[in-house]
C-alpha cells in the first residue's frame, strides 16, 4: 500500500508545512460527494487519528484514514502549474471513471 508525492507536490507540501509548524503532515483521503460518488480531499494533518495509515516520503508524512485507504492506495499526488496558478492532481489507479468536470470519481467496486 502506498500514496506518493511527485517532486513538485512534495516541495509544495514542504512549503505548506514550514508555514504551519503545528501541522504533522498531509491528510489525504476521500469523501462521498459529487456526481460520481467520491472526491479526493487533502489538508494539513493537525492530529493522528485512530486507524490512520501513515506514509512517509522525504520527511513528509501523509495520513490516510482506514475508510479512504482502499480507495486511494497507489495514488500519486502531483502539482500541476496551469497559466497563473497551480493545483494538486491525483493519479488514482482505483478510479475507473470520473464525472464530466473531473471533481469526483467512481471505482469498479462502486459499479458492482
Amino acid at each position: 500500500m502506498s500514496v506518493t508525492l511527485s517532486p513538485a507536490a512534495l516541495a509544495r507540501v514542504q512549503r505548506y508545512l514550514s508555514e504551519a509548524p503545528d501541522a504533522l503532515g498531509l491528510r489525504f483521503g476521500v469523501t462521498k460527494t459529487g456526481c460520481s460518488g467520491w472526491q479526493h480531499v487533502a489538508d494539513l494533518a493537525r492530529d493522528q487519528r485512530e486507524g490512520d495509515h501513515v506514509f512517509e516520503q522525504d520527511g513528509v508524512r501523509v495520513f490516510v484514514d482506514a475508510v479512504s485507504l482502499p480507495l486511494v492506495d497507489g495514488t500519486e499526488i502531483d502539482l500541476v502549474k496551469q497559466r497563473l496558478g497551480e493545483q494538486f492532481v491525483f493519479r488514482n489507479p482505483n478510479a475507473s471513471a470520473e464525472c464530466g468536470c473531473g471533481e469526483s470519481f467512481t471505482t469498479d467496486a462502486d459499479a458492482a
